[in-house]
């Protein structure tokens, strides 16, 4: 008798780590890579009650909460070898992890400067070098960017947008490095996402009213498309840079 397979557990025996996947996007991220099949470690920094509850809601896919600064290089290795020494593997990195410091140039701080780009540049790098002697053919690199690394719309992001401006420079160039290993590297870049950065209703409606769909995106949302990029379904696409933004750069 052959053995059952649930042809919606598409990532049956593939492990993945998330960084920064104890809140917004990033758990939804943790839940939906845990529905595939996937065996999901995750990162937090500060939101240890967060990053408790998500493994406590007893997803048997959710299963290992590590705590890691991704401004630290030394805690985003430390998160990559913990992944691999208590899962046996890693098959899927998403580098969700980021912050954003507003401000103008005129007077941007540059302790802030060096913050943002360690977290949500250099820990990329860091944690894909960490990752890779673990990676295999078909393995998935997924980086979290953002619709700002090409449409800003706003002022005081100027050095937020130079972050995922590097991540999407570097998205490009691994794919090209990682390829011929079967490797693939892809970035999403969400728009404004319903999540606990919104701060209020007016905010709301001041974002969704420059939205194509005249409303902003859900984590849940956003998750589909990681998942999908780190499906059996996307073995052609390495390179690239997604856009969900419910139509805002349209």
């Amino acid at each position: 008798m052959q053995p059952f397979i649930d042809m919606n557990k598409t990532l049956q025996g593939k492990v993945a780590l998330v960084t920064g996947g104890s809140r917004g996007i990033g758990a939804a991220i943790v839940r939906r890579l845990a529905s595939d099949g996937a065996t999901v470690a995750f990162t937090f920094s500060a939101s240890a009650a967060h990053a408790m509850a998500l493994v406590a809601e007893g997803s048997g896919g959710i299963a290992l909460a590590i705590k890691a600064d991704s401004a630290d290089a030394e805690a985003v290795k430390h998160a990559v070898a913990k992944t691999v020494s208590s899962l046996g593997r890693l098959d899927i990195l998403v580098n969700n992890a980021g912050i954003v410091i507003g401000g103008l140039v005129d007077d941007y701080g540059l302790s802030d400067f060096d913050k943002m780009f360690a977290v949500n540049v250099r820990a990329v790098f860091v944690a894909i070098q960490a990752a890779l002697p673990h990676m295999t053919t078909g393995s998935r690199i997924i980086t979290t960017s953002s619709i700002v690394a090409h449409y800003t719309g706003f002022p005081g992001v100027s050095t937020y947008s130079m972050t995922k401006g590097a991540v999407r420079a570097m998205t490009r160039a691994l794919a090209r490095d990682l390829g011929p290993r079967g490797i693939t590297v892809n970035a999403i870049e969400p728009g404004p996402t319903d999540t606990d950065n919104i701060k209020n209703e007016q905010m709301r409606a001041a974002l969704s009213a420059k939205m194509a769909l005249a409303r902003i995106g859900t984590d849940s949302e956003v998750a589909s498309l990681v998942a999908y990029l780190a499906s059996p379904e996307s073995t052609f696409i390495t390179g690239s840079m997604l856009t969900i933004d419910g139509g805002l750069a349209a």
